[in-house]
C-alpha cells in the first residue's frame, strides 16, 4: 500500500468510527462495539466497500492504541493500593482466573478437540480485554468507583498471569524449546516483572525528578517515550506490552507530574483507542460464525455465568453490595486483544482448524455484549443477593443505573 492510500485508509477509518460513535450516542449506545463494527463493515471480511484491505496496514497504530490504554489504566491506579490492598488484590484476581481459566480448559476438554486445543481455549475463555475494560470504566465514569480499584486489581493479575502463561504455553503447543527453553522464558518475564515492580516501589521519586519538565510537548513526548519503549522492552522478555505500559503508567502517575500526565494523554487514548477497536474489527470474519455457533454460544453462556460467580466472590472479600458486584461482574466479561494472539498461535503451531473461526465469533460476541450489559449492570444488581451484615446494607443507596 502506497503513501497516499495509507493515509486514505487511517484517515477513513477514523472517520467512520467517528460517524458510528456519533449515531450510537444518540440512542445510548456505547463506542466499543461501534468502532468494532466499523472495522468488520469496513474491512475484507465483508462484501460491499472495502476500505482496508490488509488488517496488518494499522498493525502498529493498534499496538500504539493498547498501549495507551493500559498506560492510562496505570496512572489511575496508585502504589498505595499495592501496599494496602495487595493481598485481597492478589486473592481477588486469584480466584477470578481459577473460576474462569478453569472453565475455560474444562470446556476446552469436553469439546474434545485436543489436549493443546484445550490449553488455548483455557486462556481465550479466561483472561479479560484490558483494552474493553479501561474503555468501559472510562466511558461509564465508573474510574472513581469503590469497586474499580479490585477490578483493576484483577487486570493486573490477570497480565502478570498472561505473561507467564504465554512464556509456558508457545513451547507446549508447538512442541518445541523443550523444558529448558520453557523454564528460561519463564525467568525472563519473572525478571523483568520483577524489575518493574521494584521500579513502582522505589523508583519513583528518581523518576519524578526525570519528568519534572515545566514545557506540556516536551512532557508528552516523553511519556510516550517511555510508555512505548518499555512497553516494546517487555515484548522481547515475553511480556505482554499491556503490562509494560501499565507499570510505566502506574510509576508516572505517582509523582509530582501525575495529573497533569493524565490529561495530556487523554486525547492521545481516545483517539488511538477507536484505532485500536476498529483494527480490531478488521481480523474478525462474521462468515466463520456459523460453523462454530453453538459452541460459541456455550461458551459465552459460561463466560457469563463464571463472571457473575467471581463478582460474587469478590463481593465477599471486598464486602461489596449487588451493585458493586454486579459492576466486577459485567465490566471484566469482555475478552478480546489476547484471544486474538491465542489464535494467531494456535494457526501458526497447526492446531484444529475450528479453534480460529471460534475465537473469532466468541470474541466477536462479547466485545459487543460486554460493554452493552456494564451499561446496564443495574439490572443484575436487582436479583444479586446482599450479604453484608444489615447495618452495612443499609448505607448502600437503591440500585440505580450509574454513568
Amino acid at each position: 500500500m502506497g503513501h497516499a492510500e495509507t493515509l486514505i485508509a487511517l484517515g477513513g477509518a477514523f472517520v467512520a468510527a467517528a460517524v458510528l460513535a456519533r449515531l450510537g450516542g444518540r440512542i445510548g449506545l456505547p463506542t466499543i462495539p461501534l468502532f468494532i463494527l466499523a472495522g468488520i463493515l469496513l474491512g475484507p471480511n465483508t462484501p460491499g466497500f472495502v476500505l482496508i484491505e490488509d488488517p496488518h496496514t494499522l498493525e502498529m497504530l493498534s499496538a500504539l492504541g493498547l498501549v495507551l490504554l493500559l498506560f492510562y489504566l496505570g496512572l489511575e491506579f496508585h502504589v498505595d493500593d499495592l501496599r494496602s490492598g495487595g493481598r485481597r488484590m492478589a486473592l481477588a484476581g486469584g480466584m477470578y482466573l481459577l473460576l474462569n481459566v478453569g472453565a475455560g480448559l474444562g470446556f476446552g476438554l469436553a469439546l474434545g478437540w485436543g489436549t493443546a486445543e484445550a490449553l488455548v481455549l483455557a486462556g481465550v475463555l479466561g483472561i479479560s480485554s484490558s483494552a474493553i475494560v479501561t474503555k468501559v470504566l472510562v466511558d461509564l465514569g465508573r474510574i472513581g468507583n469503590p469497586e474499580t480499584r479490585p477490578i483493576l486489581g484483577i487486570i493486573v493479575v490477570e497480565d502478570i498471569f498472561l505473561a507467564l502463561y504465554l512464556a509456558v504455553l508457545q513451547p507446549l503447543i508447538s512442541g518445541s524449546d523443550g523444558l529448558g527453553g520453557t523454564v528460561l522464558q519463564v525467568a525472563k518475564a519473572f525478571a523483568f516483572l520483577l524489575l518493574l515492580a521494584v521500579a513502582a516501589r522505589w523508583g519513583t521519586h528518581l523518576v519524578g525528578r526525570l519528568f519534572r519538565i515545566k514545557d506540556d510537548e516536551l512532557l508528552v513526548v516523553s511519556f510516550l517515550g517511555a510508555a512505548v519503549l518499555v512497553a516494546g522492552v517487555g515484548e522481547l522478555f515475553g511480556v505482554a506490552d499491556a503490562i509494560g505500559a501499565f507499570m510505566v503508567g502506574l510509576i508516572l502517575g505517582n509523582t509530582t507530574s501525575g495529573e497533569r500526565i493524565r490529561e495530556l494523554v487523554h486525547p492521545l487514548r481516545d483517539a488511538f483507542a477507536a484505532i485500536f477497536f476498529f483494527a480490531f474489527g478488521l481480523s474478525i470474519d462474521p462468515g466463520d460464525l456459523p460453523s462454530v455457533l453453538t459452541p460459541v454460544l456455550l461458551a459465552v453462556t459460561l463466560t457469563l455465568t463464571m463472571n457473575v460467580i467471581a463478582g460474587l466472590v469478590t463481593s465477599r472479600i471486598y464486602g461489596f453490595g449487588p451493585r458493586p458486584t454486579a459492576n466486577v461482574a459485567t465490566t471484566l466479561l469482555a475478552r478480546g486483544e489476547f484471544a486474538l494472539i491465542l489464535a494467531a498461535m494456535a494457526a501458526s503451531a497447526g492446531l484444529d482448524a475450528r479453534l480460529s473461526p471460534f475465537i473469532a465469533g466468541y470474541v466477536l460476541i462479547l466485545a459487543v455484549v460486554a460493554p452493552l450489559v456494564a451499561g446496564r449492570s443495574d439490572w443484575l444488581a436487582r436479583v444479586l443477593p446482599d450479604r453484608r451484615p444489615a447495618e452495612r446494607s443499609t448505607a448502600e443507596p437503591p440500585v440505580t443505573a450509574d454513568r
